[in-house]
């Protein structure tokens, strides 16, 4: 009878630990739908530069410094602002996060001058730059042990997304409402997204995230310095070439803006296979699958000008393209936390500043290789920095370290 009396009780802790694993899905949701409204805001002024030019009488060449000074300036702060903030609760601070976004979306949309739209976007770009400093490490923490690598793939995901919906969608709303209204909705849906989070994230202690005392040891360690070596090197080799894509694809294989459309909504799929691919193999293949990100890479850029004459080419093409850069994003920033489990969000901050610096930086190298060999090469131009990408990944992956994490102290 006793035994009996006491059978309930695991079905009881089954219950209760379904309820935790949905919990945690639901916070690393949560983070995902993040990610999709902070990478929006960023890339979001592409679609709507002339609009927002013509309502300050200024040139789309002007307004563009947006860009430029946003991404910047998440790359210089990045660092600064995790160090500043790593004794913070995390829950706390990602709230505080959410708030400073939304108050930057809200001057944006009352802006009188393009000082002040600046401004303002600065604002959101210290934001984004903490943003992304710790929630690399906080969905890896919050998700069901043993789905870290799944966590991280649902969070690019929503970068993803970002591409694909966010800027087509940002773009139809400022045509019919104004480009005010696109920042207005993506503030908006921001603070909708935070009161979630404020509901579903339980309190989080600042935990491992390092300080500047921790940085000497944190670049002490080859694995990661070939890391971040690798990022700075691998992104600034895709945006050398994909900043231009859209120029090459209309100048020269003279494709039609809907099929340019199409051309873009391919990379943006190419997101998707590439999560699950991350997902699926990187716990067993890590270095295989770094290397094959940086192999297609390079294969894809190469053949941009000898399939530019094929549209459906083109298109599978950048699919290709995409997967792979995906795949290498995701990967190197797995092993970074993976080096880093005693300075996860110090580590975080340089891979963010490393990569805002290879945006930044492949869109002026991109630019320099238009101006002095043609639009028709920027593949070439990408290909020539992918080549000691791929070099150094094979330096990486036969180093001892690579294999062996570090523990947590």
């Amino acid at each position: 009878m006793h035994t009996t009396a006491e059978e309930p009780a695991p079905e009881h802790d089954e219950s209760a630990a379904e309820a935790a694993v949905r919990r945690s899905w639901a916070g690393v949701a949560a983070l995902a739908c993040a990610a999709f409204i902070f990478n929006t805001t960023e890339f979001i002024p592409i679609a709507m530069l002339s609009d927002i030019g013509a309502s300050f009488a200024l040139p789309a060449t002007r307004i563009g410094v947006m860009m430029t000074v946003y991404a910047w300036i998440v790359a210089l702060a990045s660092l600064p602002l995790m160090l500043l903030t790593r004794r913070w609760e995390r829950r706390g601070l990602l709230l505080f996060v959410f708030a400073l976004f939304v108050l930057g979306h809200l001057v944006s949309v009352l802006s009188p001058r393009f000082e002040v739209l600046l401004a303002s976007r600065v604002l959101v770009a210290l934001a984004h730059a903490l943003f992304w400093s710790v929630t690399a490490s906080l969905a890896v923490r919050i998700a069901p042990k043993g789905r870290q690598h799944k966590a991280l793939g649902l969070l690019v995901m929503g970068t993803t997304l970002a591409m694909v919906l966010g800027i087509p969608l940002g773009k139809l709303l400022g045509q019919s409402a104004g480009w005010r209204v696109s920042f207005a909705a993506i503030g908006a849906g921001a603070l909708a997204v935070g009161l979630i989070l404020a509901k579903r994230l339980p309190r989080l202690p600042s935990r491992n995230s390092g300080s500047l005392a921790s940085l000497p040891s944190l670049l002490s360690r080859p694995v990661v310095r070939m890391l971040y070596a690798l990022t700075a090197l691998g992104v600034s080799a895709h945006f050398t070439a994909y900043s231009y894509i859209e120029p090459f694809a209309l100048q020269h294989a003279k494709l039609s803006p809907a099929q340019v459309t199409v051309l873009l909504l391919g990379y943006g799929a190419a997101g998707f296979i590439g999560s699950y691919l991350f997902g699926w193999l990187f716990a067993r293949h890590a270095g295989l699958l770094l290397a094959a990100s940086a192999l297609m890479m390079l294969s894809a850029m190469l053949l941009l000008l000898p399939l530019s004459g094929m549209p459906w080419a083109l298109y599978g093409l950048c699919l290709y393209w995409g997967v792979g850069i995906i795949v290498l994003s995701l990967s190197m920033q797995a092993k970074v936390l993976e080096a880093a489990p005693d300075a996860s969000d110090l580590a975080m901050a340089l891979f963010s500043g490393l990569y805002n610096i290879g945006i930044g930086g492949g869109a002026l190298l991109g630019g320099y290789a238009a101006a002095h060999l043609g639009i028709a090469n920027i593949g070439f131009a990408g290909a020539a920095l992918v080549l000691p990408a791929l070099l150094l990944i094979l330096l990486l992956i036969r180093h001892p370290d690579f294999s062996r994490p570090q523990q947590a102290a």
